[in-house]
């Protein structure tokens, strides 16, 4: 592939690199919200019982890790993610499934970040989070370096669009040569910095790490560990109740417009700050959603609890309960819980006469079932 070559165009070129700016007064409401919003939560959420802390923390960083690789262009299965946090967490949940290497590898650095988020970042941490992501040496069909800093022999490393010959560069990251230099001074700011904000040192984190871009993939996946990492440290404690990485899937296209811009301005992040403080805003508030669905569960059980409920009516009512991708026919009934179409029908027909599922209103080919009343 050709290379393009630009210079003195992006902030780690400028002269005092690393040395970030950014004006208090614009942004010290926006933190004073988010830091209110994160003390909030965390006192809502310890006051729900054990049994429902753990399904909050399951929705959440199911929600997590399924979000940060969609931003990435990459869809992972959600009950396969599910199930791996889960049984990394010791949690025993209905309708397991097995989950490949590569998914568990994507919750296993998510999981380091957030439950050992005391514990100092090192490179062979970093390394170690890099060869989880890609267990296969490969991303996509293509080999990259893995477990090490990325090597450029292709060239510099370029985020590039549009066709041959009219390619617009969007980003240039700093010479192979210099990212042992770059992350050792990264690495040392992130574990001794004790002067600044939490919350404001992950949006710097975010930034900067992700301008070093030191793996040849992977990095927006790695920043954003990296941010839940020192949000967890905000928050004290290990336990992730709102997803970042949710909110910026929603935002995608404002989040790549706005680290362009300041990769493209000068050492002033202060707008940068700005709109990582929104998107923490704006995530923390969504938790109601996912709580609201984690207590929904929670009573749905708890009403049916004498109900008899065969296995497979569990598993697809979980599903359900979870948050079902697309429209429940009885098709998809019998292929989920592995039986045939008749038992499937005879399962719902049992479900719908106890009050539980009911016909979609809205008519088509296929007749579609929702739950009653819950969701």
């Amino acid at each position: 592939m050709q290379r393009m070559y630009i210079m003195n165009s992006f902030i780690h070129q400028l002269d005092h690199w690393p040395n970030f700016t950014w004006d208090n007064d614009d942004i010290i409401n926006l933190l004073s919200e988010a830091r209110n919003l994160q003390g909030r939560l965390i006192g809502k959420m310890e006051s729900l019982g054990f049994d429902l802390i753990h399904e909050a923390m399951l929705e959440t960083l199911t929600l997590d890790v399924l979000k940060s690789s969609e931003i990435e262009g990459e869809y992972l299965n959600p009950e396969q993610v599910r199930s791996s946090i889960a049984r990394k967490l010791g949690m025993e949940i209905a309708g397991s499934v097995e989950s490949d290497r590569h998914i568990d590898g994507v919750v296993e650095m998510m999981l380091d970040a957030t439950q050992n988020c005391s514990t100092p970042l090192t490179a062979e941490r970093l390394f170690d989070w890099h060869a989880a992501l890609f267990p296969t040496g490969r991303s996509g069909m293509y080999r990259i370096t893995v477990a090490d800093w990325r090597k450029d022999t292709t060239g510099p490393m370029q985020v590039v669009s549009g066709a041959m010959g009219k390619e617009k560069v969007h980003f240039q990251a700093p010479e192979a040569s210099l990212l042992e230099k770059e992350m050792n001074r990264f690495l040392d700011w992130f574990n001794t910095d004790l002067g600044i904000d939490l919350v404001l040192k992950a949006a710097i984190a975010h930034l900067w790490f992700v301008t070093i871009h030191p793996f040849d993939d992977g990095n927006g996946r790695i920043a954003r560990a990296l941010t839940d990492m020192l949000l967890a440290q905000s928050d004290k404690s290990n336990q992730r109740f709102y997803s970042v990485s949710a909110q910026i899937r929603i935002q995608r296209k404002a989040y790549y417009a706005i680290l362009e811009k300041t990769q493209k301005g000068n050492l002033d992040i202060t707008e940068w700050i700005q709109w990582f403080l929104n998107c923490l805003i704006l995530a923390l508030k969504a938790t109601d959603s996912v709580l609201s669905r984690v207590l929904c569960k929670a009573n749905f059980w708890a009403t049916h609890a004498k109900t008899q409920i065969n296995e497979r009516q569990k598993k697809l009512l979980n599903r359900l309960l979870d948050g079902f991708d697309g429209k429940l026919t009885s098709s998809k009934w019998a292929r989920i819980a592995k039986c045939s179409k008749d038992t499937a029908i005879r399962d719902i027909n049992d479900l719908i006469d106890k009050d539980i599922l009911q016909k979609e209103a809205a008519g088509g080919r296929s007749t579609n079932y929702e739950l009653k009343g819950c969701m």
